[in-house]
């Protein structure tokens, strides 16, 4: 065989070998660069708030009366509790938005009280009025007017653990515009950062949601709420 017809096969078989090994170097170096920009992203939380009005009113109102004879007890339980239900629908609050506990009857004989720690009265009886309605306002009227109950000789007790509420109810009607405020929030953080780093952003990497908060705006307006919620993304950084 000749000697060119040799070299021939040799010289192509090279060419194809360097054209495999340089595709092969390309894919390798794609590859890497390809791991590098994923690995290049910023974490960045986007705050979303709201003030909004206290929608249901939950006010207990505990009166007591004490006595040595249980039926004289609960006679002038029964005129306390009609002067106050009286105040209430004068005040504009409906029938149906008013519920009453059973009397809470303590007997400080049965207590084993004697001697100096013996009581005046044997018996004490609490009863709880429980006004429960989305008319907030007229609540409040009638708490700032609640003095005249006492004008009239009903005993307000204190309600431990379970003093008025004022609660926000309508969470999920405005859920989905504070998320997204949130997110475009956590957007422009990561557009600074990327601006700062001369990059640009892009696609998410990963997104959590955080919790909703609901708080008084302060502690002398606890009809008045702030609605809270912090979304934490993180975004690709890409090379413009």
């Amino acid at each position: 065989m000749p000697k060119n017809d040799k070299i021939t096969p040799a010289v192509i078989l090279g060419a194809l070998l360097a054209a495999g090994i340089a595709f092969a170097g390309y894919c390798i170096g794609d590859a890497l660069l390809t791991a590098r920009t994923a690995s290049r992203y910023v974490t960045v939380k986007g705050l979303a708030e709201r003030n909004v009005p206290a929608d249901l009113a939950v006010w207990p109102i505990t009166i007591t009366e004490t006595g040595n004879a249980l039926s004289d007890v609960q006679k002038r339980l029964d005129e306390v509790r009609d002067i106050t239900r009286a105040f209430l629908g004068d005040a504009g609050l409906a029938a149906d938005t008013i519920s009453e506990s059973p009397p809470r009857i303590t007997d400080y004989y049965a207590q084993g009280y004697t001697g100096r720690d013996m009581p005046q009265n044997r018996y004490k009886a609490d009863i709880t009025i429980t006004v429960r309605t989305p008319d907030v306002e007229r609540v409040k009227r009638a708490m700032e007017a609640s003095g005249t109950l006492v004008k009239r000789g009903v005993v307000l007790a204190d309600n431990y653990g379970s003093g008025t509420e004022f609660l926000f109810t309508q969470l999920n009607t405005i859920k989905p515009a504070m998320i997204a405020e949130a997110t475009q929030n956590a957007r422009k953080a990561a557009e600074q950062f990327a601006r700062d780093s001369g990059s640009i952003v892009g696609s998410i990497r990963r997104a959590q949601q955080g919790l909703f908060t609901i708080r008084d705006r302060d502690i002398n307006s606890p009809d008045l709420k702030i609605v809270r919620v912090v979304t934490t993304i993180e975004y690709f950084l890409v090379s413009p």
